[in-house]
């Protein structure tokens, strides 16, 4: 999968989000989307996405044909604590209702995913009871287990306290290493492991 912009901006009303970006995604690379809160950075990613349209300029994805922005869902997997689950289905129906639109990863299966979340004992429990750390973890958790080739998450360890923030880490080690992998996130620790950086900010 590659992702390329050209000129693309996004603006609300006559305010500019940002504008200019000319940028190459590549299959495999690791990117940081960096900037203070309320920069535009989760804006950028609903771009990315293809849930906003760029206001000038042009997105394109090829694998290695081009994609058509309708058809981008079925190689992207996102995670997000704004994301919302549906708060009345049981954990396992949240994997089994996820993984009908997504494959899982090679290995992977519903049992897998719960014993990597450390919750099976929670499986049948609805996600209303969950606190706001295990919610993350759990769209962490079916994000990353997805087989497409491309992880998109904003602000990923939001809600999560220490130990959580290592699960993430190691998360990302163990399933997200020959993928693309773009961070929204203005905390070192949430993308760390990404060699690229682009900060919103010199695209004002």
């Amino acid at each position: 999968m590659e992702i390329s912009l050209n000129n693309v901006g996004r603006r609300f009303n006559k305010e500019w989000i940002f504008k200019n970006i000319n940028y190459i995604f590549k299959q495999g690379e690791k990117y940081a989307i960096l900037g203070p809160n309320g920069s535009g950075k989760s804006t950028l990613l609903s771009v990315l996405l293809g849930n906003l349209t760029p206001s000038e300029g042009e997105i394109t994805y090829t694998d290695p044909d081009e994609i058509r922005v309708e058809n981008i869902y079925q190689s992207i997997s996102f995670a997000a604590p704004y994301l919302d689950l549906v708060e009345e289905f049981t954990l396992q129906e949240t994997i089994d209702f996820h993984f009908q639109f997504k494959a899982y990863a090679d290995g992977l299966n519903a049992s897998s995913v719960l014993s990597l979340l450390g919750l099976e004992k929670s499986q049948d429990k609805a996600l209303k009871h969950f606190s706001s750390g295990m919610k993350q973890r759990t769209k962490l958790a079916l994000a990353c287990c997805a087989n497409t080739s491309v992880l998109i998450l904003d602000e990923p360890t939001s809600n999560l306290d220490t130990q959580g923030i290592d699960w993430y880490l190691a998360l990302i080690e163990k399933f997200a290493t020959n993928k693309m992998i773009i961070v929204g996130s203005n905390q070192a620790h949430e993308y760390d492991f990404c060699k690229h950086q682009l900060s919103i900010t010199d695209y004002k």
